[in-house]
């Protein structure tokens, strides 16, 4: 899947629906031609010396896929964790920080038709409209900058052309699936041309509620594009575009593992791995409070092209702005006395400006300009508990003596006959941050041909970051058990109590459980950093014949530092990684064929990742926050393309990693070593075929597979959730999805009814076996999706 190879299996491929007789099967055989990006000019992607995948238009297709969610298990290589849109995962080889806080950058770049995605908030938007997506691996700070230092995810779409055409797709699906997309192309005048494209996606979901009945985990969004561009004279184009999209749906349900007795009891504590339910099988319940997932999302971008004697110059100024709310449970059960959910509120705006110029002088293909990026972005990380919850772990830690306090002085309140209680009310506490980041960057990449057959190309760039980011953790919240602490203390409630040999007062419950930052509480703290760096690439790339090429590269990646959201005055420095590569590109026109592959050592330095600290200072609860630590990987990644026969399409890929820290430590345990959890191996295998029906049409079928090695575990990994053994389940297994696609298409192309099946064969994996409530006893897992199956028609023109 690298280098050569394009995802591309059926609609994806260069077959004509326009057939014309039997002749078409006697037409020439040829492997597609792909244009790319990646080294910011046009090229062939058999000629750009970096390991890329290209996911086509027509891959998106045949997946019936949404998102780049929907794609995880097919770019070797690449991760997606997509169970909230609004907060995904991305990794690129193995690396990704996991970070949903906005102290932190992530190490994998998303961009859209070149503007960067600051946020995970905003870095998953639905597809509408994309041409194809390129998956740069390894580090790309020359070429595309700050933050891609495990690689770049760049998306591409579509602009609008002078050509009339419009497009319209209806999907319905199993649990209640409704898919409906809309294109339409239109040319304006001679220079001016619009597209509009729109996209609505739900579902009821495919679990359910075992108290209420409530489907859970749907989906609800929507989303629109508009692109204008405009031909100003022969050497000038202007695009500007707009993109609005709408997330609101229920968020993602914790699945819990443990079988609970009748209420009022609560759960065994600690919990037993060995009596934990399968949560595949497990009922589900949700109680949250609120419970939501949404987002508002808005962006323009103008670019301007302007062609001069001398090259090229591209200008890019875009704006992002986005709200999102993700208020999801954290404890897997409907008991108000282990009660846990947990909110993420974000809210962000950033703008973005880049001059890039292109050109050729002699033998020397240059790219060179400067880009200038600010963002104020703000953020609340919120517990929710209600006071009997709270209780119960009051119950559960030693450090409270044992004792529900809430409990037992109710259960004193009721003896009396006072008419008051502390159970049954709401607790919040939250931690607030901003950050304010600019950013500052020039670079300039030439490729030398220094002969025919010979390349030499050196890049560098310059980064300038500079942050502010504050914190404010302010008192917790409760009205109602406040209004109710000072009507029993007026009553001398308390100071009985304290007789009677309790050690309460109104005092003690004004103390946070989760965010207790003692004097620092309602202190706006602030602090102020920068940071630079120079990142460079060097590139030899030769020529053995007109179908083979070998390439040896070095590059070094850059993100800036950071800090923890929820740990106040915390500071950690960018991280840096160096890449060494050697790959060979080559085609065989003969047996219309090509394979591709690289090998490659990398050392990353400072590598910002997310753990649970299970002694999280100042909390009663696990939490998880950003360490830095040392690692080092090595791979190898190859795919082979093999179009043997007209309307036979078939691709092989894979990607081999073996990484492990150097240095590095988790909840006192050294994992010097040790592997970082990333699994060995992961590949992939698509076929299609295409059966021309003379005057009706084509028939296609598509079959994609993928395949992900078992998560390799390493001294921390139970404690993460990563690599669990219980005697019914297992977390970290070897995951495998296979996806089918069966469309007919008419002679004129204008037609298409297509069936398809995601997760052919249902195979369903549990993710990871979540501890952030081990004080209340109740861990709770995910489990990916279910097979997935549906009726599409098409109609374009």
């Amino acid at each position: 899947m690298l280098g050569g190879c394009v995802l591309a299996s059926g609609a994806g491929a260069a077959w004509a629906q326009d057939v014309q007789g039997q002749d078409a099967q006697n037409e020439a055989i040829l492997l597609d031609t792909v244009t790319v990006t990646a080294q910011g000019r046009e090229q062939e992607l058999k000629d750009v010396p970096i390991a890329v995948n290209v996911v086509s238009e027509g891959f998106i297709a045949d997946t019936a896929a949404t998102d780049i969610g929907d794609l995880d298990m097919f770019v070797p290589g690449l991760r997606v964790e997509d169970g909230s849109p609004t907060q995904p995962r991305y990794a690129i080889r193995g690396i990704s920080a996991g970070d949903f806080g906005i102290g932190t950058d992530p190490p994998v770049g998303v961009y859209v038709d070149g503007v960067y995605s600051a946020r995970t908030g905003g870095a998953m938007l639905a597809f509408n409209d994309v041409e194809r997506i390129e998956v740069l691996k390894g580090p790309q700070g020359t070429l595309f900058g700050r933050n891609s230092a495990a690689g770049a995810v760049s998306i591409i779409t579509n602009k609008p052309s002078s050509v009339f055409e419009g497009d319209a797709t209806v999907r319905l699906g199993n649990d209640g699936r409704r898919y409906v997309y809309g294109l339409l192309n239109a040319p304006i005048s001679d220079s001016h041309a619009l597209r509009i494209s729109a996209m609505s996606n739900q579902s009821d979901g495919w679990l359910r509620d075992a108290g209420t009945g409530e489907d859970l985990a749907g989906d609800d969004n929507w989303a629109a594009r508009m692109a204008w561009r405009s031909w100003i004279g022969e050497d000038t184009t202007l695009d500007f575009t707009w993109d609005h999209e709408e997330i609101s749906q229920l968020a993602r349900p914790a699945i819990g593992l443990v079988a609970l007795d009748s209420y009022p009891a609560t759960a065994p504590y600690p919990a037993d791995p060995a009596n934990y339910l399968n949560p595949i099988d497990a009922p589900v319940f949700n109680d949250v409070i609120g419970n939501r997932e949404s987002r508002r999302f808005d962006a323009a971008t103008v670019q301007v092209n302007h062609a001069f004697s001398w090259g090229n110059l591209l200008s890019t100024t875009a704006w992002r702005d986005f709200d999102t709310v993700n208020r999801e449970d954290e404890d897997g059960t409907n008991r108000p006395n282990l009660y846990f959910d947990t909110a993420n509120i974000e809210s962000n705006r950033s703008y973005y400006q880049e001059f890039k110029f292109n050109g050729v002088a002699g033998a020397f293909d240059w790219v060179a300009g400067a880009s200038w990026f600010k963002e104020d972005a703000q953020q609340t990380s919120a517990t929710n508990l209600l006071t009997d919850s709270l209780g119960t772990a009051m119950q559960n830690l030693p450090d409270f003596g044992g004792l529900n306090v809430f409990a037992a002085i109710d259960q004193v309140l009721a003896m009396q006959g006072i008419p008051f209680y502390l159970q049954g009310h709401t607790w919040n506490e939250s931690m607030h941050n901003r950050s304010q980041a600019e950013a500052l960057a020039a670079f300039g990449d030439v490729i030398w041909h220094a002969t025919d057959r010979l390349n030499l190309t050196f890049g560098l760039r310059y980064t300038h970051d500079a942050k502010e980011f504050q914190w404010l953790n302010g008192p917790r919240v409760a009205p109602d058990l406040d209004q109710n602490v000072a009507v029993l203390d007026s009553l001398g409630v308390f100071a009985a109590l304290q007789q009677m040999g309790y050690p309460v007062s109104a005092e003690m419950f004004q103390q946070d459980f989760v965010f207790n930052v003692g004097p620092l509480e309602g202190v706006t703290f602030k602090r102020k950093d920068s940071w630079q760096d120079l990142s460079p690439r060097l590139v030899i790339d030769y020529a053995l014949n007109d179908n083979t090429m070998v390439f040896g590269s070095v590059a070094k990646g850059y993100k800036a530092g950071g800090y923890n959201a929820l740990e106040i005055n915390s500071y950690f420095d960018n991280e840096e990684v160096w890449n060494s590569e050697l790959g060979l590109k080559m085609a065989l026109p003969d047996y219309k064929l090509a394979f591709n592959t690289s090998a490659y050592y990398m050392i990353y330095k400072d590598r910002q990742s997310i753990t649970l600290d299970l002694n999280s200072q100042g909390s009663g609860v696990p939490r998880y926050l950003v360490s830095t630590d040392d690692t080092q990987a090595w791979g190898v990644d190859a795919d082979l393309h093999w179009q043997p026969l007209q309307g036979l399409d078939l691709m092989l890929g894979m990607a081999y990693i073996d990484a492990t820290y150097k240095n590095g430590e988790s909840n006192g345990r050294d994992l010097s070593g040790d592997a970082t959890g990333e699994p060995y191996l992961s590949a992939t295998a698509s076929g299609s075929y295409t059966w021309l029906l003379d005057r009706h049409g084509s028939l296609r079928m598509s079959l994609m597979h993928g395949y992900r090695g078992q998560t390799r575990c390493n001294a921390d990994s139970s404690t993460q959730g990563t690599c669990q053994v219980s005697p019914v389940f297992r977390t970290g297994e070897a995951q495998n999805r296979t996806d089918m696609r069966l469309q007919w298409t008419s002679v004129d192309g204008q037609w298409g009814v297509g069936v398809y099946a995601n997760n052919l064969f249902d195979n369903q994996y549990i993710g990871v076996n979540n501890l952030t409530t081990s004080v209340l006893g109740t861990p709770f897992a995910s489990v990916s999706e279910p097979r997935q199956y549906g009726l599409e028609l098409n109609y374009s023109f």
